[in-house]
C-alpha cells in the first residue's frame, strides 16, 4: 500500500537534518559526517518517490495536517516534481562529497552543512509543493541560504555578489508574491490544481494577465534568463566551490520547473508564454555563448554556458510538443550533471593555483600537475558540446529530433519558429567547443609561467572525487540512455494531461476540470 507520507519524507529529512547539524557545530567532523548521512537518506527517499510515482503510474499526493486540498497546504509527487526532486537530490549528494574533500575555509564553518541542507530543503520543497505560497516559502529559503553560503565565500568579492543576488531575489520575490496575490484576488485560492481548474473555466479576472506577467519575471529572472542574468556570473564566480555547482546546475532549475508548470498546468492553452520563451530561449543561447567564448575566468565562463544551455531548455518548453517537453526534461537533468562537474572542476584548479581563483591569467599552464583533472576536463567538456557518447549528446540529439518532427509539420512560420533555434543548436556546441578548447589549451597546454619566481602550484587540492563520479554517470547516461529517455517522455506525456494532475490532487468532490 502507497504511504502518502512518503512525499513529505526528502523535504523533512534535509530540513531536520540541518536543525540537528546545527547542535553539532562544535564537532565539525560529526557534523559533516551527519550532514553527509541525512543527504544520502533523502536522496534514497526521493528515488524510492520516483519509483513509486513512475511504477504506479500515480502521483503521491500529501495533504498537511489532515486538510484537504485546496483547504490546506498539498505535496504532490508527480513525474514531473519526483523526476526534478531527485535531479536536485542527486547533483546535492555530489555537492556534499565535493565538500567533504574541499579546502575552502567556507566549508568548515560550522553553518556551512546546515546551511547547505537548506539549501536542498528549499529547492526540493519548491519542486514538491501543490500550493503556490508554498512556493514562495521555499523560494526564500533558497534565496537566504543561497545567499548567506556566498557571503562566507573565500573570495574577497563573496560579499558583493552575495548583495547583488540578494537585492535581485528580493525584486523575484516581489513579483512572486504580487502574482501569488493577484490570483489569489482572483479566484480566491493558492492550490496549483484548483487554480488550474477555475482558470480553465474562467479568465475573465481582469488581474490574471499581471498575476501571469508576474509569474513570468520571477521564473526568468530564477532561471537568469537574458535581461534578468546580471545577477549570475558575479554571484557563481565568488561563491564557494561547492555552492557555485549547485547554483549553476539546480538552482536555476527553480525557474524551469516554474515555467513548465505555468505553460502545461496553469495556463496550457495560452500561446504567448510559449512564444515568449522561444524568443528568450534564443537570445539566451546567443548571448550565453558568445559571453563565455569571451571571459576570462573559468567558472564565469561557465556560468555564461548556463545561459545558453536554459535557452534550449526554454526554446524546448516553448515548442511543447510531447517530444520537445521530454527533451527539456531530459536536458534539464543531463545539464544539471555536466554543469555542476565542469564547475567542481574549475574549482579543484583553483584550489591549486598559486592564487586561488579561476582566472585563466592564473591557471595558465598549471594543469600539467594536475592530468587526470585535465582528462575529467575534456570529457565533461565534450558533454557540454552535445559529443556521444556523453548524456549531453542524447540531450541535445532528442531536441534536435522534436524540433525537426515539429518543423517538418508546420507552416512557414511555424517552421522559422523552428528552424532558427534549431541553426542556433548546431552554432552553439561549435562555440561551447571553442571556449572548452581554448580552456584547456590555456591550462594543460600553454607553459606555467607564474607573475613571481615564489609562486608555486600547490602540491594538493581539493579532492577529486565528486568530478569523477560525475563525469562517470554522464558517460553512463550517454551509453546508457533509454531508462531515462523514457522517464523524460513518459513526464512529457503525464504533464500533457493537466486533469489527471487536479483529479489527483482534488478527487472527485470538485467536478471540475481544466
Amino acid at each position: 500500500m502507497m504511504s502518502s507520507s512518503l512525499a513529505i519524507l526528502p523535504i523533512v529529512i534535509p530540513l531536520t537534518a540541518a536543525a540537528v547539524a546545527l547542535l553539532l557545530r562544535r564537532n565539525f567532523r560529526l557534523q559533516a559526517a551527519w550532514a553527509f548521512g541525512a543527504m544520502l537518506t533523502a536522496f534514497g527517499s526521493s528515488a524510492y518517490l520516483l519509483w513509486t510515482v513512475w511504477s504506479t503510474g500515480r502521483p503521491v499526493v500529501y495533504q498537511m495536517g489532515h486538510w484537504p486540498a485546496p483547504f490546506g497546504i498539498t505535496i504532490v509527487a508527480d513525474l514531473l516534481s519526483a523526476t526534478m526532486a531527485v535531479m536536485v537530490q542527486l547533483v546535492f549528494v555530489f555537492g556534499f562529497i565535493y565538500a567533504l574533500g574541499a579546502k575552502d575555509r567556507a566549508v568548515h564553518h560550522s553553518t556551512f552543512y546546515p546551511l547547505f541542507l537548506c539549501l536542498v530543503t528549499g529547492l526540493t520543497g519548491g519542486m514538491l509543493t501543490g500550493d503556490i505560497f508554498n512556493l514562495f516559502v521555499m523560494v526564500e529559503l533558497i534565496v537566504i541560504s543561497g545567499t548567506v553560503l556566498t557571503a562566507m565565500s573565500d573570495d574577497r568579492y563573496g560579499p558583493e555578489a552575495a548583495y547583488k543576488y540578494f537585492l535581485i531575489s528580493t525584486v523575484a520575490s516581489f513579483c512572486l508574491l504580487f502574482g501569488v496575490g493577484c490570483l489569489y484576488i482572483s479566484y480566491g485560492t493558492l492550490n496549483m490544481a484548483d487554480l488550474a481548474a477555475r482558470i480553465a473555466t474562467d479568465q475573465t479576472p481582469a488581474l490574471l494577465p499581471a498575476a501571469i506577467v508576474f509569474l513570468a519575471v520571477t521564473f526568468m529572472i530564477k532561471s537568469a534568463v537574458v535581461p534578468f542574468h546580471f545577477w549570475q556570473p558575479d554571484f557563481h564566480t565568488a561563491s564557494p566551490t561547492p555552492v557555485s555547482a549547485m547554483l549553476s546546475s539546480v538552482v536555476v532549475k527553480i525557474g524551469v520547473y516554474g515555467f513548465l508548470r505555468l505553460t502545461t498546468l496553469l495556463m496550457p492553452h495560452a500561446d504567448w508564454p510559449r512564444t515568449l520563451l522561444i524568443a528568450l530561449g534564443i537570445v539566451g543561447i546567443v548571448f550565453g555563448g558568445l559571453g563565455a567564448a569571451g571571459t576570462h575566468n573559468a567558472k564565469r565562463m561557465f556560468a555564461y554556458s548556463t545561459l545558453a544551455q536554459i535557452g534550449f531548455i526554454h526554446v524546448g518548453v516553448g515548442w511543447a510538443t510531447p517530444l520537445s517537453l521530454a527533451a527539456a526534461v531530459l536536458f534539464t537533468f543531463n545539464h544539471a550533471l555536466v554543469k555542476s562537474t565542469m564547475l567542481m572542476l574549475s574549482g579543484y584548479l583553483a584550489s591549486r593555483a598559486p592564487v586561488k581563483t579561476a582566472s585563466f591569467g592564473v591557471l595558465r599552464g598549471t594543469g600539467k600537475y594536475a592530468p587526470l583533472a585535465g582528462v575529467l576536463f575534456f570529457i565533461g567538456g565534450m558533454a557540454l558540446a552535445g559529443v556521444p557518447p556523453t548524456n549531453g549528446f542524447i540531450s541535445k540529439l532528442t531536441l534536435f529530433q522534436s524540433g525537426v518532427q515539429a518543423a517538418q509539420s508546420g507552416d512557414v512560420n511555424e517552421t522559422l519558429t523552428y528552424w532558427v533555434p534549431l541553426l542556433l543548436l548546431g552554432v552553439s556546441s561549435i562555440i561551447t567547443l571553442v571556449y572548452v578548447f581554448r580552456a584547456l589549451m590555456k591550462i594543460w597546454w600553454e607553459p606555467f609561467k607564474p607573475d613571481s619566481s615564489d609562486a608555486k602550484v600547490k602540491p594538493s587540492g581539493d579532492s577529486l572525487l565528486a568530478p569523477g563520479l560525475m563525469i562517470t554517470t554522464c558517460l553512463l547516461l550517454g551509453i546508457w540512455a533509454q531508462p531515462l529517455l523514457q522517464l523524460s517522455q513518459d513526464t512529457s506525456a503525464w504533464i500533457r494531461q493537466p486533469q489527471a494532475y487536479v483529479q489527483a490532487v482534488l478527487g472527485e468532490r470538485t467536478g471540475r476540470a481544466p
